[in-house]
C-alpha cells in the first residue's frame, strides 16, 4: 500500500463542480478585485470564528504582518518594541514581526502541547514587550486563558497566528481566530482550510483595527486615489475567495474526520521511544499535522518511506538556528531543538482512510531502528 502524505488533487477533486460554477460567475462579473466574493467570505469566516471583523489578506504571512502594523498606525506599538512568540514555530510568524520593525523574543514552549508556556512568557516580559504572538501550532490552541492572564496582568497585547488551526475550538466555545485582539490566518493550499493558491485573513472584535487594515491592504485607501495611510498591496484575490467560501462549508466535518483518524493513531501506534500529540484540556484539536516524537526520526522516516508511507517533517531547523537569523545562531533552545530534532508528521488528511491510517499504525510499531 502507498500512502501518500497530502494529496491536493484528491482533497479538492469534490470541490471541482462547485470551483467550476464559481470561476464561471467570477468571470463573467466583470469585477475581479475585492468584489462580492470577497465581501461574502469575509462575512461567513467572521461568521464561523464568531468574530465581528474578517479582512481578506493575500497569505498568511502578510495577515500577521498587517496586525502589527494596524497597531503602529493607531499608536498602539512603535518600532522596535518587543513581541515575544515560540522559539519553536515556522518561520512566518516571526517575520510578520521582523518585517514591521519590530523585535521578536523567543520563548520555550511547553514540551507538551508544544505551544507557548505562558510561565515563560510571563519570565521573558521587559520594560520594553508590548505585545505576545500566540501560535497554535499543528491544529492545537495555545492556553489562552492562561496567556490572556499573563497580558492583562503586564498591559500587552495578545495575538494568534491561526494559520494551522482553522476551527479548533476552546473549552469555552469559542473558535481559534476569537481568542484574543486580532489573529492572523492563512489558507495555503495544504492547510485545513485551503484555497488553491495563496490567500489569508486577519480576524478582530475591533472596529477600529478592522478598518485600519482594510486600508492598509489597499495602498492605505479607503477610497480609490485617496490614500490615508502608507500602505500595502495584500488584497485576498476575488477568485480565491470564491473557492474558500466553498471549502469552509465542508471544513467542520473535515477537522471531524481528521479528529477521528488521529484517534486510531493516538490508540494504535505503540512503538517504544514515540511521543505522541494530546489533545489539551482546554481546546478541541484539529490536527493540521499529526506530529509525533521519535529520538531516531530519520531511521523511522526512511523506514517508513521503504513501506510506501510518505511524510514529512515540521519543521527541520528551528528558527534560531537558521541563516536568515546569523544573530541567534548562538542561542540554545532545548525544547525547541528537540522538537525540532525529533518532529515527524504523519499522513491525516480528509481523505485519508482508517485503513490507511491503520496501515501506517501496523509500519510504524515494527520498526526496529
Amino acid at each position: 500500500m502507498e500512502v501518500k502524505f497530502l494529496d491536493l488533487l484528491k482533497v479538492n477533486k469534490p470541490y471541482f463542480p462547485e470551483f467550476m460554477d464559481a470561476t464561471r460567475h467570477f468571470l463573467e462579473s466583470g469585477w475581479y478585485i475585492l468584489g462580492k466574493e470577497v465581501d461574502e467570505f469575509e462575512k461567513e469566516y467572521a461568521s464561523f470564528c464568531g468574530s465581528r471583523y474578517c479582512i481578506g489578506i493575500s497569505n498568511g504571512l502578510d495577515a500577521l504582518r498587517l496586525i502589527f502594523e494596524a497597531h503602529k498606525t493607531l499608536g498602539n506599538l512603535k518600532t522596535g518594541d518587543e513581541v515575544i512568540v515560540p522559539s519553536n514555530t515556522y518561520i512566518a510568524s516571526i517575520l510578520g514581526i521582523t518585517q514591521s520593525g519590530m523585535t521578536p523574543v523567543l520563548v520555550e514552549p511547553d514540551s507538551v502541547t508544544f505551544n507557548l508556556d505562558p510561565k515563560k512568557v510571563e519570565a521573558a516580559i521587559t520594560p520594553k514587550t508590548k505585545a505576545v504572538l500566540a501560535v497554535h501550532l499543528y491544529g492545537q490552541l495555545s492556553d489562552m486563558k492562561s496567556l490572556n492572564d499573563v497580558c492583562n496582568k503586564h498591559g500587552l497585547l495578545l495575538f494568534e497566528d491561526a494559520a494551522q488551526s482553522h476551527g479548533a475550538l476552546y473549552s469555552d466555545g469559542r473558535a481559534s481566530g476569537n481568542l484574543s485582539a486580532a489573529a492572523g490566518h492563512s489558507f495555503y493550499p495544504g492547510k485545513n482550510l485551503g484555497a488553491l493558491g495563496d490567500a489569508g485573513a486577519i480576524t478582530t472584535n475591533d472596529e477600529e483595527v478592522a478598518r485600519c487594515v482594510k486600508a492598509l491592504r489597499n495602498y492605505g485607501s479607503h477610497k480609490k486615489y485617496y490614500n490615508m495611510y502608507e500602505g500595502f498591496n495584500m488584497r485576498l484575490d476575488e477568485n480565491q475567495a470564491a473557492w474558500l467560501r466553498i471549502r469552509l462549508r465542508g471544513l467542520h466535518c473535515e477537522n471531524e474526520h481528521r479528529r477521528k483518524l488521529a484517534r486510531i493513531y493516538s490508540e494504535k501506534l505503540t512503538l517504544n521511544g514515540l511521543t505522541l500529540p494530546i489533545e489539551a484540556s482546554y481546546g478541541k484539536h484539529v490536527y493540521h499535522i499529526y506530529a509525533i516524537l521519535h529520538p531516531k526520526r530519520n531511521e523511522l522516516q526512511q523506514y517508513l518511506s521503504t513501506n510506501g508511507i510518505h511524510t514529512m517533517v515540521h519543521y527541520p531547523v528551528p528558527p534560531h538556528k537558521q541563516e536568515a537569523f546569523g544573530q541567534w545562531n548562538h542561542l540554545s533552545f532545548p525544547i525547541a531543538e528537540k522538537i525540532h530534532a525529533q518532529e515527524l508528521s504523519l499522513p491525516i488528511s480528509p481523505i485519508h482512510t482508517a485503513e490507511e491510517i491503520e496501515y501506517v499504525c501496523n509500519v510504524a510499531n515494527n520498526f526496529k531502528g
